[in-house]
């Protein structure tokens, strides 16, 4: 299950990696909280099957969530992935889901959460900068760290720029980490998520 408010292009190659490399499972559906999110059509042409739940339409988080979560459960998914899913969760959405809800966020958490990452990290002079897929908590940007991927900040690089570089590695990691999930190959160390077989857990993009 994959939740999208957009373009969706994490959704593609999660979509993409599934088919073309047999992973033990299948994209249960899409949903996005925008009836115009351009992704929706790309599953719809890869025979996904596609919801909307658009937040407008609710006058509290927790409505919105309420209904959001009704949808969810209908497919039965064992893992809910957030690809560009521009919403923040209320507590209880993220405790229903707990350990079985993926985020993927364009810094190296801890640093960095919230928005205008590039930007920000542009400007405290960081070298290196990436990407971070985790597990979603209540607390926003936090939680277990399955996979993160860092690329370099270049010497004139604006946030456009940077982002488009931390894209890349986006696509390489979310399909990665959604495969050791459904692989059940990450373990659980207290709060920490440790692949079985030792496989990295970090990339580095130049």
């Amino acid at each position: 299950m994959i939740l999208i408010s957009g373009r969706g292009s994490n959704m593609e190659a999660i979509v993409k990696a599934c088919q073309a490399e047999g992973w033990p499972a299948e994209v249960a559906a899409v949903i996005s909280n925008r009836p115009d999110a351009g992704g929706l059509a790309f599953a719809a042409q890869h025979g996904i099957a596609t919801a909307v739940v658009d937040h407008k339409a609710y006058a509290s988080r927790e409505e919105f969530d309420a209904e959001l979560a009704r949808v969810i459960d209908g497919f039965a998914p064992d893992l809910v992935v957030l690809a560009g899913f521009m919403r923040i969760l209320t507590p209880g959405f993220t405790a229903r889901y707990a350990r079985r809800m993926l985020n993927i966020h364009p810094s190296l958490l801890p640093a960095f959460t919230g928005l205008h990452t590039h930007a920000r990290a542009i400007e405290m002079g960081c070298k290196i900068a990436g990407v971070t897929v985790h597990f979603v908590t209540a607390e926003l940007d936090h939680g277990a760290i399955v996979m993160q991927a860092a690329v370099p900040v270049l010497p004139g690089d604006d946030a456009k720029a940077l982002s488009a570089r931390v894209l890349t590695a986006e696509h390489h990691i979310y399909p990665q980490s959604v495969r050791w999930f459904v692989e059940d190959a990450l373990v659980w160390n207290g709060e920490n998520v440790h692949h079985r077989d030792g496989a990295a857990q970090q990339l580095l993009l130049v």
